[in-house]
């Protein structure tokens, strides 16, 4: 299943990570919790989770991403 390659593929290149995948290959949304994120922006958060899937979107086996990453305390909200 499609999901679980794209699961897979973000917890490989971002580590620690907790990814939470949604949907099917022509529209997803993937969640990924990870203190790798510290001190990162969002558009580079973004570009991190790309570049791990991008063979998928490259190949068609993926169309349509909706990517949420969060550091721990931006996904708690914690202070």
């Amino acid at each position: 299943m499609i999901a679980d390659e794209v699961r897979a593929r973000v917890e490989k290149a971002i580590v620690p990570s907790e990814v939470t995948v949604r949907g099917d290959a022509s529209r997803m949304d993937i969640v990924v919790v990870s203190s790798a994120f510290e001190g990162v922006t969002r558009v580079h958060k973004q570009q991190m989770v790309y570049a791990a899937i991008a063979e998928l979107i490259r190949d068609g086996a993926l169309h349509a991403v909706t990517i949420r990453a969060h550091t721990p305390t931006e996904h708690t909200g914690a202070p």
